[in-house]
């Protein structure tokens, strides 16, 4: 799941990606209210973190743009203003939950897994052919065994399962991932695929991740 984290505190905003990125969430982080509103605008993110006092543009007023465009993402506002106006404009603009600073690490992701519940609680597992992805253990399985997946793994297993037979080109895996500003070079989806092939042949995997030349990679099954 990839997360957009729009707080101008670069301190604040390092120690949160970290916090996310060890929980299994992809972070990018943006520090002002314009370059949030451009990254919410690609449809790349599963929920958003929002700052309300941020340069170049509010938190309120990029909330209140994404859902003025029919953007109906998760978004958890992020903030030291905890007065009760505040909180009520907030959620009354849009927001989905509000969380004051200084917060607590399990209150941020417990109010982060509620706000997007909705789209994971119906299928906490992913199933394809005989390998099934649990999302809140991060375990991989079949009949024959399972591994946990380590974080990069897991989002890279986790996106080509929702999207079975879909071929998902290596710019779109490195958006995906690794983000639009990752140091990452291209050759990295390559690796991370030979990791999860060989996990897929060990559990006897009736699925197979499909190089299409030139296109991307899908996960088809075994047979076709």
């Amino acid at each position: 799941m990839r997360i957009l984290l729009a707080e101008d505190e670069k301190a604040l905003s390092k120690a949160i990606v970290k916090i996310l990125e060890k929980n299994n969430y992809s972070a990018d982080a943006v520090y002002d209210g314009e370059s949030a509103l451009d990254y919410l605008e690609t449809g790349c993110y599963d929920a958003a973190i929002l700052d309300i006092m941020m340069p170049k543009m509010d938190g309120i007023t990029v909330l209140k743009r994404v859902r003025a465009a029919g953007n109906s993402i998760p978004i958890l506002m992020l903030t030291a203003k905890s007065e009760i106006e505040d909180r009520v404009l907030g959620l009354d603009s849009g927001a989905n939950d509000y969380l004051p600073k200084p917060f607590d690490t399990r209150e941020l992701l417990a109010r982060l897994r509620s706000i997007t519940r909705s789209k994971t609680e119906s299928d906490a597992k992913l199933t394809v052919g005989n390998i099934t992805l649990d999302r809140a253990t991060f375990e991989l399985a079949s009949p024959t065994g399972s591994f946990r997946l380590a974080n990069k793994e897991y989002q890279m297993m986790e996106y080509l399962m929702v999207n079975p037979r879909r071929v998902l080109s290596t710019e779109m895996l490195m958006e995906k991932i690794w983000g639009y500003d990752a140091d990452a070079e291209v050759n990295v989806v390559w690796v991370y695929i030979s990791y999860l092939r060989k996990k897929l042949a060990a559990l006897q995997a009736t699925i197979q991740i499909k190089s299409s030349r030139n296109a991307g990679y899908s996960l088809e099954d075994v047979h076709d």
